[in-house]
């Protein structure tokens, strides 16, 4: 297929939606795929994307709408977020050109008749997983779906530095969380609270969080009489950090699918994770992972020591875990995606 592929994304950060779009962009590039990426002015997307190859990028302002003769030469047009998906179908119904969507979360959508037009509409919409797609069918039930996992995200480890990091937390078992500092969202709340029992019986169990938020300093209030607990913010190198990692806890409250699972499970590390969203997709409980109720730090806190205190368990389920993160890789996402795209 040598048409044009235009992307669709105006998200102004870089979390996990862009993240997959990039990684998907890129994919696409090393097949020869001609593409488009319109983006917000300023979207960090811009920076991430400006080397890769055969890709234009378009920045284009609010209203968005009128930018939109600039999608005429698009052969499909892929939207990657909400905002995205209202441009495609617009573009849709003065061009004729098809789209699909790409939904990455399990929040409920708005019922109303644009909704329900704009995925009626669509050629396909992607879910992430099986909690996302029921909440599309919710809003249109003639909505053709497949469901696509995200990706890996090819993370460069630097040994070095991943060394002096295990060098800076020695004779430590370091549990690690990466996600938004929200607690609406990620539950962080819950394992701060497993570590103030952690702190009483096993001191040499510390948690770093990585990742910064509307929740941080409430999170610091929440643990300022802890000294098993560190804030790094934001860092650029989560696979460095990740490969010090003992284990990793993701306490979210719900989550479309939870793509920062699939570096834990290329790294070797085991996981706990609530069994919420799209996350029983990925983990599957006593084989790749420890599945737990979210809200629960009680069922957080047995379920580090049974992982603390059972080495091979948590062998086991890195192992399996790292064997399936193999059907998770971006070559294989994008794959996926051109089968839609030629249909």
């Amino acid at each position: 297929m040598n048409n044009l592929i235009s992307h669709v994304n105006f998200a102004k950060g870089f979390r996990g939606g862009e993240r997959q779009t990039f990684l998907l962009i890129n994919e696409l590039s090393e097949k020869s795929y001609k593409q488009k990426l319109f983006v917000r002015k300023e979207s960090e997307l811009i920076e991430k994307c400006k080397n890769i190859k055969n890709l234009e990028i378009i920045e284009i302002s609010k209203p968005y709408i009128l930018s939109i003769s600039k999608l005429k030469d698009s052969s499909i047009i892929h939207a990657h977020e909400t905002k995205g998906a209202q441009f495609a179908f617009f573009a849709n119904i003065f061009f004729d050109i098809p789209y699909i969507i790409t939904r990455r979360v399990d929040n409920k959508i708005s019922n109303n008749l644009l909704n329900k037009k704009i995925y009626q509409n669509a050629k396909f919409s992607v879910s992430l997983s099986l909690a996302i797609k029921k909440g599309i069918l919710e809003i249109s039930e003639k909505a053709r779906i497949e469901i696509i996992p995200s990706a890996s995200s090819k993370l460069v480890i630097n040994k070095i530095k991943s060394n002096e990091i295990k060098k800076r937390f020695k004779e430590l078992f370091l549990v690690g969380n990466i996600g938004e500092l929200d607690n609406k969202h990620k539950g962080q709340f819950y394992l701060i609270e497993a570590a103030k029992k952690l702190q009483l019986s096993h001191p040499n169990i510390h948690i770093i969080f990585l990742g910064k938020g509307v929740d941080a300093e409430n999170y610091k209030t929440q643990s300022k009489d802890l000294t098993n607990i560190t804030f790094e913010g934001f860092v650029a190198n989560v696979g460095d950090y990740i490969n010090a990692f003992d284990l990793f806890v993701f306490p979210s409250l719900h989550e479309g699918l939870g793509s920062i699972l699939f570096d834990i499970m290329q790294a070797n590390v085991p996981i706990i994770a609530t069994n919420v969203g799209g996350i029983p997709d990925i983990v599957e409980n006593n084989d790749t992972g420890i599945l737990i109720n979210a809200k629960s730090s009680n069922e957080i806190y047995d379920a580090i020591l049974k992982l603390y205190n059972n080495k091979k368990l948590r062998n086991d389920l890195a192992s399996n875990a790292h064997i399936n993160a193999n059907n998770y890789l971006p070559i294989v996402m994008a794959e996926k995606y051109i089968k839609l795209y030629e249909k």
